[in-house]
């Protein structure tokens, strides 16, 4: 069994800002499956579906990003899920923007969201996929604002290309392609 968790907060306020670059991906990605977002469980809107006979489950936690380590952690316990059967996909301010990072592990960098899985897993040796944010052009406005940003027009076509290689990277990973293959294939520079 396979869980594959996008990062985001809930509200339709948050909806197209980048803190929920994860809950587009993980929506993406149901979309391609064929999956719909029917259920809830451990705080969390879930999507369960069968990929080459094997069970997985897509996962929008709802008790806000810095918070989702508490669903992640009930969703892992709840499913019996084990580390290298987990996926997380959120937004990266040390990312250029547009740019598509997929690990095995690692840390949780600027990220508060990552930083409340990581603590309340009690481990981080779990595969992860980072969308990058970070703005090419010096912008004043402080991190904890611009993630909560909405992104503009005339970047709309980059992330909507980052987001759809997201979701076809949590697809290939919900098919049990290998994550060194999945990095290989979608891995960029930034």
């Amino acid at each position: 069994m396979k869980l594959i968790v996008g990062l985001g907060n809930p509200d339709d306020k948050y909806k197209n800002t980048f803190h929920n670059l994860g809950f587009m991906a993980v929506d993406g990605a149901a979309e391609l499956l064929g999956a719909q977002f029917t259920k809830e469980k451990c705080r969390a809107k879930i999507a369960e579906l069968s990929v080459g006979g094997q069970k997985v489950i897509l996962a929008k936690p709802q008790t806000y990003m810095n918070l989702s380590g508490e669903s992640v952690r009930e969703l892992v316990s709840f499913f019996k899920i084990p580390m290298e059967d987990l996926l997380v996909i959120y937004d990266d301010f040390d990312l250029t923007k547009g740019a598509l990072r997929i690990r095995e592990s690692g840390s949780a960098g600027t990220h508060n969201g990552m930083r409340n899985i990581i603590a309340e897993l009690g481990k981080s040796n779990f595969a992860r996929v980072r969308i990058g944010f970070k703005p090419t052009e010096n912008t004043p406005i402080p991190l904890i604002n611009l993630v909560l940003s909405g992104i503009k027009e005339e970047d709309k076509a980059l992330f909507e290309k980052a987001v759809l290689s997201a979701s076809k990277a949590v697809v290939d990973f919900a098919k049990g392609i290998s994550l060194q293959n999945i990095m290989q294939a979608y891995n960029s520079k930034g």
